[in-house]
């Protein structure tokens, strides 16, 4: 797994990072290197250390950045909703990984946690990466149920069947962490559309209710949107939720060449 790159053209000034001490008495200290930038103030990056007493502290590395946000400095920004590996808010580098922090157990790094904003995006603040231009891609293959025949009454009925082949897709929460993940992507980010947004636009492709088959693989048979994977499998190693978006790249190059044939 490749390890974290900075995400902009500026160099981390290792002489001014803080550090900030766990409080007297605390029986079991685990130090968090974190990334800190604010373009606001025109500084480069820089990266704190803050110690937390383990006791004290839940046991997933989201809780120890809101201990150290609630208690030790304020001004840590980050993002964070559901907790529970739901939303996909807090998806960020830790100890070299893209995961998400809510059920990452800070038990499982040795020794110094480093904790860092998705690589090779841009930072808005600290861990908060800008992920505009990926939710523009997300709506670029339109991510919804397209159809012809008239709605029908109550529901478009799908077979078990059919309903299967939604599974290992359906439950990604675009949290971005495989493509962030992909070297693919950081080099052609501006024209590939990344693992995440490729996976879910074979999710549309499988669906048997959806009867825009042919429009959505017309619109992905180009030179960059699909076939700048190169098949480097850090997208399907990293996923938080334990899917293969590699796979279903793979399955969209099949129905493409099955078309042409």
């Amino acid at each position: 797994m490749a390890q974290f790159t900075l995400p902009q053209n500026s160099k981390i000034d290792k002489s001014a990072g803080k550090t900030f001490k766990a409080p007297a008495g605390a029986k079991k200290v685990k130090a968090f290197k974190i990334y800190r930038y604010d373009p606001e103030t025109g500084a480069n990056p820089r990266v704190d250390t803050y110690e937390i007493d383990m006791a004290a502290c839940g046991p997933m590395v989201l809780d120890a950045l809101i201990k150290i946000k609630n208690e030790v400095d304020a001004t840590l920004t980050f993002r964070r909703s559901c907790r529970e590996g739901i939303c996909g808010s807090c998806a960020m580098n830790i100890d070299g990984t893209n995961t998400l922090a809510c059920i990452k157990p800070c038990d499982e790094i040795k020794g110094d946690a480093k904790v860092y904003p998705l690589p090779h995006m841009p930072v808005v603040k600290d861990l908060v990466p800008d992920l505009t231009h990926f939710y523009a891609q997300l709506a670029s293959i339109e991510p919804w149920l397209k159809t012809d025949t008239p709605a029908p009454t109550r529901e478009r009925l799908q077979s078990e069947e059919d309903r299967a082949k939604l599974d290992g897709l359906y439950e990604c929460i675009l949290c971005a962490c495989c493509s962030t993940s992909c070297p693919s992507y950081w080099w052609n980010s501006d024209r590939y559309l990344g693992p995440a947004i490729l996976l879910q636009a074979y999710r549309w492709l499988v669906d048997s209710r959806d009867e825009a088959t042919g429009e959505r693989l017309d619109a992905l048979e180009d030179p960059f949107k699909l076939y700048r994977c190169h098949t480097i499998m850090n997208c399907s190693k990293t996923c938080p939720k334990g899917l293969n978006p590699a796979k279903a790249i793979a399955e969209t190059k099949k129905m493409l060449v099955e078309r042409v044939v």
